[in-house]
């Protein structure tokens, strides 16, 4: 999956505008026009279309988690300057507040079934053995799923 296509998977599953796009953006720490969001949205074959880099979607990323759950105290999250699908789904569990329970619901509902070990893995450290990388396929279910829940 590209980090275009999740950001629009996530802006289209809660329905936010561009001002809320562009809110998310700032709590991250970064500040972007309502001409970057417009071209990161924007089809690929568009002339006009811009490339999400990891780091960007890092920072969307960690504004969400700001946005749903609120500023922590102390330092604020810096955004990764590379992004894997492990490191994506992990920031979105925080942001969503899921419990393992929840994902394995989530995902069931897009007839994609993981034991809940194999689902630890996925938020595990690379270094461990247990480690496994997810999937694009995963992630996708796990989109769809949450589109599902949140936008009925």
């Amino acid at each position: 999956m590209t980090n275009t296509d999740i950001l629009r998977s996530i802006r289209y599953t809660f329905d936010f505008s561009d001002n809320v796009m562009i809110d998310l953006f700032g709590l991250g720490g970064e500040t972007v026009t309502r001409a970057d969001v417009s071209n990161w949205l924007k089809r690929e074959d568009d002339a006009e279309y811009k490339g999400l880099h990891d780091i960007d979607l890092a920072i969307f990323l960690n504004g969400l988690i700001i946005h749903t759950r609120g500023k922590k105290e102390g330092d604020q999250p810096v955004a990764e300057k590379t992004l894997n699908n492990n490191m994506i789904f992990r920031k979105l569990k925080i942001a969503l507040n899921l419990k393992d329970e929840d994902i394995l619901n989530i995902l069931s509902q897009v007839d994609r079934h993981i034991s809940k070990h194999e689902l630890s893995a996925f938020f595990r450290k690379p270094s461990q053995p247990q480690y496994r990388p997810c999937k694009d396929q995963v992630l996708r279910n796990f989109l769809q799923g949450i589109q599902l829940k949140y936008r009925p």
